[in-house]
Order: C-alpha cells, then structure tokens, then sequence
C-alpha cells in the first residue's frame, strides 16, 4: 500500500517544524538556519542521543537557541539509547562537545520535564495537517513516537529526514550515520504508513561549506565568530584515538572543499523545496546484513503505490548558499555590535 500523501498547509503562513536532532555541528547550524528563516516557525526542538550523549546534545541545543535568540522554544530530551543495539557516537566528527571547535556559554535555560514522544504526539496531535517533523539524528525518538501513536503518522503535515543515502554510506560503504546508529528504529519509521523525504548523502554531500563560504560567515557578528566559522572549523577535528564502535569509511564526505553542512539541508527543503531535486522511490533498512546493517536499499524504479519515500538526489548549491546565509544573518548575534 503506498503511503497517503501529507497533509498540506496554507502556503503563504510559516511553515511550523519540530525539529528532533543531536547537535553536533550541523544541527547546530540547522537550529540557527531555523530561527533565521522567515518561512519557519519553530515549535520545538528534541534532542536524542547520537553524536554525542543526550546530557550534551541536549545541553547545545539550548545553548544555541540562546545564541540564535529564540531562548523559549522548548526542548526535550529523547532517548539516551537505540532501540535494541549499543550506543554509538560521532564525536571522531564532532569533537567531545559535539560543537568542533566552538565553545558557548552554558545554557540558562533547561529542558523541559517532558520526554521528546510527549512533545511530539502532544504538539502534532494539537495541530493536525499544520507540523513538519524533522529528524536529523539518529530515528530513536520518531521510531518511539510513531509505536507509541501510530496516528502520528496521518497527522503530520510533512515528515522529512538528514539520513541514508541511495549509494554509498559514511559510517560503513553501505550506511549512513543517522541511520547506522539505529537501524531498527530506521526500518519502523520508514514502515509507518507516512512518505519520508529523504535528505541524505546524496544532496547533502553537495553543500559544503567552502573557503568561499566561510568568507561570507565571517561577517556574521558573534554569530560567527563564536558559532558557525568554529564549528565548521572543528569539523573532523576529533583525537584520532577516540575509540569507534562505527569506524567511519569517509568522515563528513572525505577530501573535499569544505565540510558539508548535511542537517541544514533538511530544513532547508522545508523552507525552499524549490532547490533541491527529489525522486519518489521505494526505501527499506537493511538491519539484518552483517556488513550492510543501516544501509537504506532504495529503490527508484517502484511501481505506483509501492512508494514510501521522496529521495533529495540534487541540489541548487549557490541558492541554497544564498539563502542560509540570509537566514543566519537575520539573527541578532549575526548582526555588528553597537
């Protein structure tokens, strides 16, 4: 049976997300990208463990919103683990604070006293057809809130994720990390009922952020001097000696012009889905295969109404550039001091 088609909102209102994630550098980014961006609302922001523990992940969450100006948008904390398999993290990318090379104040706020499936059934279950859920960490929470509320699956307006790949993996040849961390909770979420769009290593790998890039941070106020421009500069900047339970095949993409912003891309298909070219496709997780677990075997050429999943296999690099740096601009730490 293929999936029934999203809910749709008024187009000329503010796209309003959830976003469940585990900063890490480019959630970070995307948390920001999200305050900034005008055609965005932010309702909530969960956290799960990925690349680095929840206390930390959370911990950054709240900071950057701070940072980014928006210090009452809630945030709960998810699961500390997956599903069924070891926990594993990404800090040979991130660094032990999960921001690179970027250090924040602590936070003055705290997490809210509910779990991230409460937020997210209770949010969405308020506001049928009106909430994009975003997921870029690890599935964890979604997988969780989908069991728990199949319903959710009907009632969001759109679902999108930073994950997978159509080719090749990041982590191992065959996964990707989001999904490789918990590819039980992958193979649930993508079995839900609901379309998945799909950002992964195919588009996202496309939007690094280049000497080029970099340059037009630097004149984003504290904004990048604390934030963005160590962040990207800490990127695959971990010891070596970390231990690794997923030994990455290419970190953040290998040899390239710059890291590759992957998380900030999911949101910025909400924003502008205009910029990225999308497949519909039939996807499955692997979770079973001794050397392909977490792999997201697509499949483009599925019959009509075999398809689960809208894949990102494109990108408009320079518009994409163009308007998160907007976006990031908008926020009052990006502006000169006074």
């Amino acid at each position: 049976m293929s999936a029934p088609p999203p809910a749709r909102r008024a187009p000329e209102s503010p796209r309003k997300v959830i976003l469940d994630c585990d900063p890490g550098i480019d959630d970070a980014l995307a948390i920001v990208f999200a305050c900034g961006h005008l055609g965005l609302d932010l309702c909530g922001v969960t956290t799960v463990a990925g690349n680095v523990g929840l206390e930390r992940v959370t911990a950054n969450a709240l900071s950057v919103l701070e940072l980014a100006g928006c210090p009452g948008v809630p945030v709960a904390p998810g699961s500390p683990v997956p599903l069924l398999r070891p926990p594993t993290d990404a800090r040979y990318v991130h660094g032990e604070s999960g921001l690179g090379l970027a250090r924040l104040p602590p936070p003055q706020a705290r997490p809210l006293d509910m779990g991230a499936t409460d937020l997210i059934i209770d949010t969405v279950g308020a506001s049928p057809g009106e909430i994009t859920l975003v997921a870029t960490g690890p599935l964890t929470n979604i997988a969780l809130a989908v069991r728990r509320q199949p319903a959710l699956a009907g009632q969001v307006a759109d679902f999108v994720i930073m994950g997978g790949s159509a080719a090749r993996g990041n982590v191992t040849p065959a996964a990707e990390f989001n999904i490789a961390a918990d590819p039980e909770a992958a193979a649930i979420v993508f079995g839900a009922g609901w379309r998945v769009t799909m950002v992964g290593l195919d588009a996202t790998l496309q939007a690094r952020a280049g000497r080029a890039v970099q340059e037009r941070l630097a004149g984003l106020g504290r904004l990048g001097s604390d934030l963005l421009l160590p962040g990207l500069g800490g990127y695959r900047g971990a010891d070596d000696t970390t231990p690794r339970q997923l030994a990455p095949a290419a970190v953040a993409g290998g040899a390239d012009d710059g890291p590759a912003v992957h998380d900030v891309c999911a949101l910025a298909l909400v924003a502008e889905p205009g910029l990225f070219g999308c497949q519909p496709a039939r996807v499955e997780v692997e979770t079973a295969g001794r050397w392909t677990a977490g792999m997201t075997v697509t499949d483009f050429r599925a019959r009509a109404g075999e398809g689960n999943a809208l894949v990102a296999t494109s990108v408009d690099v320079p518009g994409f550039w163009d308007m998160v740096i907007a976006a990031w601009a908008r926020v009052p730490a990006a502006q000169p001091a006074g």
